[in-house]
């Protein structure tokens, strides 16, 4: 009897054993399936997210618009290359790979955050040119009403960046572009008249106004990004100044946050890209415009600029060494480009105000 009792309980513990043995064995092989599917996720997010991180290569402007107005059976009529360029540079933002990004709430777009300082920064110059086509290309003079196309796309274009639905950007900017086709279709029919496209210095002029205030901040901003010592002199104290006495000037240290600087950098190149298709479009379209004043040179000379800015990078990052150091500093080989290019805006407006 209590041998047989013996076996009993050591069958028990045989099987009590086996059962255990199985559920670390499975546990075992869950977890380790858990581990690599894991693991593959993250890898695919990161080879996606890397693609999703190319630039979008330059275009060919003019030949796009011509291409562009044989498909659609317009005609190539004065301002028809700036509006159909701006479509262009603003569909990219949606169309491009991995589409727009800056919305995203799941990776990997949600840990991609240097195209998605591109996409703005090519927003911002998508919003001037869009406003300076309503407040003055679009208007013969300041007591001409405003085009119903371009006060709506406006709007459009200025919705937030970050938003993600109710409604999603993307849907704005859609109905931007489709208000801006909408003038072009318009625009190019010589049976409507509603529709104008008016090529002066002095628009133009208002125009390069904001790319001049724009190109001159990110300069800036880039500067910074070793620390820049800035003096501010109070307004106030040179009222009650002694003859020969020197105002107090004070100084200020502004250096950009180290987890900033790459994206003011893929900022500055997102508005060097959508800027040097503009001013290729601009060149064509306001040619008379350039020719008399002799300002043609001054607009390639900015396109130049802003076309080296896009130079591809070839550090897996953005690197901050400091000026005269072991290691590059992108940033400031960017605020070089940048701030020769707004030294060329400014010679252009100079020539543009002339007589």
């Amino acid at each position: 009897m209590l041998d047989w009792k013996n076996r009993a309980s050591s069958a028990r513990e045989r099987t009590a054993d086996g059962v255990e043995g199985a559920r670390s064995y499975f546990g075992g092989l869950w977890s380790r399936a858990l581990g690599v599917l894991i693991g593959l996720y993250l890898l695919a997010t990161l080879v996606v997210g890397w693609y999703w991180s190319q630039e979008p290569d330059l275009f060919p402007v003019v030949q796009h618009s011509k291409v562009a107005a044989e498909q659609a059976q317009r005609q190539l009529v004065t301002g028809y290359l700036t509006v159909e360029t701006l479509k262009e540079v603003a569909s990219t933002l949606l169309d491009k790979s991995g589409g727009y990004l800056s919305n995203d709430l799941a990776p990997p777009g949600l840990w991609l955050d240097n195209m998605p300082s591109w996409e703005y920064g090519v927003l911002v110059q998508v919003r001037d040119l869009t406003r300076a086509l309503r407040k003055d290309f679009a208007r013969s003079q300041s007591q001409s009403t405003e085009d119903a196309d371009l006060a709506k796309a406006e709007p459009r274009f200025n919705f937030d960046y970050k938003s993600w639905a109710l409604p999603a950007s993307e849907s704005e900017y859609r109905e931007g572009v489709r208000s801006l086709d909408r003038f072009l279709v318009r625009l190019s029919d010589p049976a409507q008249h509603n529709a104008q496209f008016y090529s002066r210095a002095d628009n133009l002029n208002n125009w390069l106004g904001d790319v001049a205030t724009r190109l001159g901040s990110l300069s800036q901003r880039l500067s910074a990004s070793v620390g820049r010592v800035r003096l501010d002199t109070d307004v106030n104290s040179g009222t009650n100044l002694a003859p020969g006495e020197v105002p107090q000037v004070s100084e200020q240290r502004v250096a950009t946050p180290w987890l900033q600087i790459d994206n003011v950098f893929y900022e500055a190149r997102g508005q060097a890209w959508a800027l040097s298709h503009i001013l290729r479009a601009i060149e064509v379209d306001f040619a008379d415009v350039l020719a008399k004043k002799n300002a043609t040179v001054s607009v390639r000379q900015i396109i130049r600029e802003l076309e080296a800015a896009q130079e591809p990078l070839w550090s897996p990052m953005v690197l901050n060494g400091s000026g005269y150091g072991l290691l590059a500093n992108h940033s400031l080989v960017m605020a070089n480009y940048i701030s020769r290019a707004n030294a060329a805006v400014i010679d252009l407006r100079q020539l543009l105000s002339q007589g």
